[in-house]
């Protein structure tokens, strides 16, 4: 099967799409109302401020961050467009990353997050040489839930509607095996 997607860590020039993302109302709604103690963010409409004289200070501790961090851009093969970001980060004294990943409300339901999803996973496990990848969210995205449990995670439900979801190095590369 031809790949659809890859991952396209940006410039600092390209960060305009970041701006643009962060700051689409259908995007981030999955964001909404929450508390969160971020400068910049919109409770209610779960944007994110995201101004270019910030650029140069996200870009270095983000995009040059690698080991410890990794950020690109979600690319669609057929046309060079940039449909969504993903992440990782290292949690201090732990063994595993955290993640996260944003397609562009325009571009979802298409299947791209599954390929996504295995894209940074591969990059995680290959060029991280991570133990673990987590992610949480509610367990009322449906989509999201789906996405994680066929790419291999593994879901912990929580009292408050909250799943954590795990997948380490062994399930990853157990997983290609199939």
């Amino acid at each position: 099967m031809a790949k659809k997607l890859y991952l396209h860590v940006p410039s600092i020039d390209e960060l305009w799409y970041r701006q643009q993302l962060l700051n689409d109302l259908d995007t981030m709604s999955y964001n909404r109302n929450y508390d969160l103690d971020i400068e910049g963010y919109h409770k209610d409409t779960g944007c994110l401020d995201f101004p270019k004289e910030d650029w140069q200070a996200w870009y270095q501790y983000f995009v040059c961050g690698e080991p410890m961090r990794f950020y690109a851009y979600i690319v669609r093969s057929e046309d060079e467009a940039f449909i969504g970001e993903v992440n990782l980060h290292k949690v201090q004294n732990q063994d595993w990353y955290e993640m996260g990943i944003v397609l562009e409300h325009k571009h979802r339901g298409n299947g791209y997050a599954e390929e996504a999803l295995n894209l940074l996973l591969k990059h995680a496990f290959e060029n991280l040489n991570a133990d673990a990848v987590h992610n949480e969210f509610e367990d009322t995205r449906y989509a999201a839930v789906k996405t994680h449990l066929f790419a291999g995670f593994t879901q912990h439900r929580d009292k408050n509607g909250f799943s954590r979801f795990t997948i380490t190095k062994e399930q990853y590369f157990s997983s290609l095996d199939k």
